[in-house]
């Protein structure tokens, strides 16, 4: 692979069609504020180099980053993209992931609204993520070990499996498929909303009217904080530690728990209650 080292690139399409090339401790920054510096390049490595300018790395087939920063200006970095690892970098440029495959992320930080949409097969491991809208309607995700902030995360998401993360979010997991989501705090309001098949292990739960309207519901081994008006018209089976605030109008399944501040079934619920409703405190458990 040949070497391109110590240069600034300031242009548009500055390295163009670029392939078999290492990148290293280079600018893409300057007063000529080029677009689409390496726009249709292949088999890429970038090593050390700071981007200033907008969409650089579209439609590139393998490329790897490996200590880039990427300001705010670095708008809309990676689309429709294919083969792409990066590590210890930041990305910090709106839209920075959009119709990409197969990413790989490690030890990064990312501060980007609108990050990771329509992506099929990201990997995202030992970083932090500020977001709105993350993974909009993205396919075969995987987190371990991140710390999420951000509102409207993973709606329409399919296919997704979240470890030992801290997401602090709002409204997020809104008509998902197939998530699981285990050894994690879950944090925000109106979580999981229109899920189907959306499964929680051995996590803790916080926030408002969670979990409402789900199709095959599964809470396995979990704490619930603050979570009143829970599992409205959902189809849920569930086992709690500890207390949940509310309960109202769960459709049917099971919810176990040691307690339940209050069981609210109402005669105006659109749905019979064909939930069985189980605190252990009552029983002696």
């Amino acid at each position: 692979m040949r070497l391109i080292e110590n240069q600034n690139f300031p242009n548009e399409r500055d390295l163009y069609g670029a392939e078999d090339a290492v990148i290293r401790n280079c600018r893409f920054d300057g007063i000529e504020d080029g677009e689409s510096a390496l726009k249709e390049a292949k088999r890429i490595r970038l090593e050390s180099c700071f981007m200033n300018l907008r969409y650089p790395l579209w439609h590139v087939d393998t490329v790897a980053l490996d200590g880039i920063t990427m300001t705010d200006k670095c708008r809309a970095a990676l689309w429709y993209s294919n083969d792409i690892e990066i590590s210890k970098s930041d990305l910090l440029g709106i839209k920075a992931l959009r119709e990409c495959s197969g990413a790989k992320i490690f030890d990064s930080r990312i501060v980007s609204p609108e990050f990771g949409w329509k992506c099929n097969g990201v990997s995202i491991k030992d970083s932090a993520i500020e977001s709105e809208y993350l993974f909009l309607m993205s396919k075969n995700i995987e987190l371990d070990r991140v710390n999420f902030k951000g509102k409207y995360s993973f709606q329409y998401v399919e296919n997704m499996h979240i470890s030992d993360s801290i997401l602090d979010t709002k409204d997020a997991f809104w008509h998902t498929k197939d998530v699981v989501v285990e050894h994690s705090t879950v944090k925000g309001e109106y979580l999981g909303w229109y899920s189907e098949n959306l499964t929680l292990i051995d996590c803790t739960i916080i926030g408002t009217q969670p979990l409402c309207y789900c199709k095959n519901l599964k809470l396995i081994d979990c704490k619930m904080q603050d979570t009143d008006l829970s599992f409205e018209y959902s189809d849920v089976e569930a086992t709690v530690r500890g207390e949940i605030m509310s309960v109202k109008n769960p459709r049917s399944g099971k919810i176990v728990a040691d307690s339940i501040g209050e069981i609210i079934l109402t005669s105006d619920s659109k749905y019979s209650c064909d939930c069985e409703i189980i605190e252990k405190s009552r029983i002696g458990g």
